[in-house]
């Protein structure tokens, strides 16, 4: 066998031009990533915090894609691949988690249904309340999305209860993948900048001494430390808060947290339901919501809005539907079954 002398120069052309260019030109390179683990069950949560009957529970820790870790709860139907059931990824309100209300019994409900949830702690949970920046909380939930793809699953629903509810519509207005498929909305307000100043503070003095705080920690590189003026809140009291939670949520010249601007964005069918006896959310911020998302030119296919009777009146427990556990999961999982999810 014969080999020439061209041949024998151009593979060492193209050997000599590998060990020039290093490795990082032979291999791809990871900038950054996803990652996921399952974990065992964490301390601390209620003694029934389980899985229905016949289905399954099991605890992630996901990075999202800077770092951040965060900590999720995976209700699985029994008997059900993944490529064929449909999974909730579900975020909670204001300093809670996916064991608090309605999460607590929604998820399990909805598995023993034969739906599949994965309920997520955002970078807002628990005490770090009223300290995160609006536009980060969209890494958690893009973390969790990316991990149901992984884990097989191909038909996906967003459920955001309270202020989970803009961080959703927040992100399937700016994500339009085909495998989100619709969009459940449960106690949700409409437009928080107003409503934090207008319903929660009502009190302009206030107001202008957070917006002065949260503008002096913006301009000296502060923005995540805690103002020294705290804020009235959905409780009544007054709360502790940070610049970047003010500007992005609650300052109306520079919040994201504006339903009524978000949902008409959303090209996906949704579902909205509110308890009669929520305290926290008014009676006419659904139907702010309501007239956004069927306004012309909104790209909304079909919304749905369900208000749950509460002959027991008025408190804020029912802010997480505890009066109405089994009308909410028979509400969200009928919903889901006419939209053939």
């Amino acid at each position: 066998m014969k080999i020439s002398w061209t041949t024998i120069v151009a593979a060492l052309s193209l050997l000599a031009t590998a060990m020039v260019a290093g490795p990082e030109a032979r291999a791809g390179q990871t900038a950054a990533s996803i990652e996921y683990d399952f974990v065992t069950r964490p301390a601390g949560l209620p003694a029934d915090f389980d899985a229905p009957p016949g289905g399954g529970l099991r605890f992630l820790a996901i990075k999202a894609i800077d770092g951040f870790r965060v900590d999720a709860a995976l209700w699985e139907p029994g008997g059900k691949a993944p490529a064929a059931t449909t999974l909730v990824v579900s975020v909670h309100g204001s300093g809670s988690a996916y064991h608090g209300n309605p999460h607590a019994f929604l998820s399990p409900g909805l598995a023993a249904k034969g739906y599949a949830v994965l309920g997520i702690n955002t970078r807002q949970n628990g005490d770090k309340v009223n300290t995160d920046n609006f536009f980060d909380v969209r890494r958690d939930i893009e973390a969790a999305v990316y991990t149901a793809r992984a884990l097989g699953y191909r038909t996906l629903v967003l459920h955001g209860q309270s202020l989970g509810n803009i961080q959703v519509q927040f992100y399937a207005a700016s994500n339009w993948d085909p495998d989100i498929k619709a969009l459940v909305l449960t106690s949700m307000f409409a437009n928080l900048p107003w409503k934090s100043r207008h319903l929660l503070v009502q009190d302009e003095e206030n107001w202008h001494q957070l917006a002065e705080a949260a503008f002096k920690s913006l301009r000296d590189g502060k923005l995540e430390a805690v103002l020294p003026v705290r804020m009235g809140w959905i409780t009544g009291e007054k709360v502790p808060l940070t610049g970047q939670h003010f500007l992005t949520y609650r300052w109306e010249a520079s919040s994201a947290a504006d339903g009524t601007y978000w949902i008409r964005r959303i090209p996906r069918p949704m579902l909205m339901v509110r308890d009669a006896g929520d305290a926290i959310i008014q009676p006419f911020e659904p139907y702010m919501l309501l007239s956004a998302a069927t306004a012309e030119g909104s790209l909304v296919p079909s919304v749905k809005l369900v208000v749950l009777p509460n002959p027991k009146g008025r408190s804020a427990a029912a802010h997480g539907f505890v009066d109405n556990r089994a009308p909410l999961v028979e509400t969200v999982a009928a919903w889901l079954a006419e939209q053939r999810l």
